[in-house]
């Protein structure tokens, strides 16, 4: 089993991860761990060894600067598809649109980081390279907690019970359709 390919993508899919990690998990329904889960996690099968000779292919180089992006577009249609459940009552529609402001101008910083990163990553990054991703990804997290955060606690302030028991609700990292990916239920 060759763990070459692994090692390649997992720091930079960990770092492009805790980049987008949204200050509201349970809205934003950001799923870092799955990152970390994905970075640390053995195939539950071996690979078979590739091919010898001219039909051996390379594995494409991991792209950062689009998966960055990707995270972005799904955070903001998770909140497009929260607003729509929770069912917003006129009251509440001036502290959810303070809320999505705050998160739209967050998601615009953040796009600015991702247009930054690079397009290709072909070999991994030494240690000192990957705590330093690291570092600037937990102080992009950071910055955008306490963007979004104020106008968040607003928001949650004006549900009913009902709307708050939406948001409070537990969620599973990396759940999709009742089954974490690759692993089976759970």
């Amino acid at each position: 089993m060759s763990l070459r390919p692994l090692l390649m993508v997992a720091p930079a899919a960990f770092a492009a991860g805790l980049l987008l990690a949204a200050p509201a998990f349970s809205l934003d329904r950001a799923t870092d761990g799955d990152l970390l889960e994905l970075a640390q996690a053995a195939p539950a099968t071996p690979a078979p060894p590739p091919a010898a000779g001219p039909e051996r292919h390379a594995r494409p180089a991991f792209n950062p600067k689009s998966f960055c992006l990707d995270r972005i577009a799904k955070r903001a249609g998770n909140r497009t598809f929260l607003k729509i459940k929770l069912d917003l009552k006129a009251d509440q529609m001036a502290a959810w649109d303070a809320f999505a402001k705050a998160s739209d101008t967050a998601d615009a910083k953040d796009t600015e980081r991702c247009n930054a990163l690079p397009t290709e990553m072909k070999e991994r990054p030494s240690y000192v390279d990957r705590l330093t991703m690291e570092e600037t990804m937990m102080k992009a997290r950071i910055e955008r907690i306490e963007a979004v955060k104020p106008t968040l606690v607003a928001f949650y302030d004006k549900l009913s019970p009902e709307q708050k028991a939406v948001l409070d609700r537990p969620q599973r990292m990396g759940m999709k359709g009742g089954h974490h990916r690759g692993h089976g239920p759970r």
